[in-house]
């Protein structure tokens, strides 16, 4: 879309992309009379001043500042633009270690680990982030917390990448071994039967019955950091599993444990999660920039989200998308419902 000459010269503003942003992530804004002459364009986001990498007169790039809400303004030397309405994320809690997808409970609780190095016993393996953004420790005794699941009555399970064991825990966080020997144990998933799928890095996809009998169900490359799955609506497993590669992708998993590509071509891709439409969502990034890549049914990629170090998404009931980061935890208002798990 071409922006439209102003009477008053102000900027205008014809794109914006991506949709979303949380703090370090870029936009990049097309337009028309940005710049005013060789003075670089003036942005801000609420009231928080942008950084400006790249500036001219159709063309800009910023940088979401810390703490930034509300709109896009673009000034050109005593003029500005019209304000854009932008997706910024809101971090909701701080001093974590998620090296996975955060979990959400039926009520919209979230839930986010400090997973620390391997074999780092940490005070708090599992925090639990309420509707009021209050952060409480969850679950303390269990070491390198990493992947996170709910079954359908509500019960969390975690998987330790240190022992390979997946742990399960009732709303009061009373905790026990579901099953053990699940190697170094990473991204989990369950399916319609709940059955529960547990990727272990070296190279196994195991499945696990509710009467907790453990198979084999796939075989994929091994991964430097984890596997994460999702189940999509077609009832196939997806997988990212990060390698040394800087083209890796996204693997889908049939019924009978064939794997095969949905899509290659992303760098260092993690967490991932589908929406009530059939989109998928996966941290992870493409033409060299960072964030979160929404692909089509039909395999279309496009940058949803730009955000450095994110490594987990997931839906939340009121619409949001709950973002963890190697340290914190944002939320993103926006507005796509999530695929129902069950």
């Amino acid at each position: 879309m071409a922006a439209r000459k102003d009477v008053n010269g102000r900027p205008q503003i014809a794109q914006v992309t991506p949709r979303a942003a949380i703090a370090g992530g870029e936009f990049q804004i097309r337009g028309k009379g940005l710049a005013a002459g060789p003075d670089r364009p003036r942005v801000t986001i609420g009231d928080a001043p942008a950084q400006v990498t790249v500036g001219s007169d159709s063309f800009v790039v910023v940088k979401v500042p810390e703490g930034a809400a509300g709109d896009l303004i673009v000034e050109a030397g005593n003029r500005a633009s019209a304000a854009w309405t932008c997706d910024i994320g809101v971090q909701i809690a701080e001093n974590l270690h998620p090296v996975a997808n955060p979990a959400v409970d039926r009520f919209g609780n979230i839930y986010a680990t400090f997973s620390g190095q391997r074999g780092q016993k940490t005070p708090v393996a599992v925090y639990k982030v309420d509707l009021n953004y209050s952060s409480q420790p969850f679950v303390t005794d269990l070491m390198n917390a990493t992947g996170l699941a709910f079954d359908r009555a509500g019960i969390l399970y975690i998987s330790s990448r240190y022992d390979g064991i997946v742990y399960q825990v009732d709303p009061g966080g009373a905790m026990s071994v579901y099953v053990e020997g699940m190697g170094v144990a990473t991204g989990m998933a369950f399916d319609e039967e709940e059955n529960l799928y547990v990727g272990d890095r070296s190279g196994t996809i195991f499945k696990i019955s509710r009467e907790r009998q453990i198979y084999v169900f796939a075989t994929l490359e091994a991964s430097l950091a984890a596997y994460h799955l999702a189940f999509g609506p077609d009832g196939y497993l997806y997988v990212t599993g990060p390698t040394t590669s800087s083209f890796d992708a996204v693997f889908r998993v049939s019924h009978t444990g064939e794997v095969e590509v949905f899509y290659r071509g992303l760098g260092r891709p993690q967490g991932l999660a589908f929406d009530h439409d059939g989109n998928l969502y996966v941290a992870a990034s493409y033409g060299g920039r960072r964030g979160v890549v929404r692909f089509t049914p039909e395999r279309e990629a496009e940058l949803f989200l730009s955000g450095p170090g994110i490594v987990g998404v997931a839906f939340t009931p009121s619409k949001a998308l709950a973002v963890t980061t190697t340290n914190a935890l944002y939320r993103v208002d926006a507005g796509i419902q999530g695929r129902p798990l069950f």
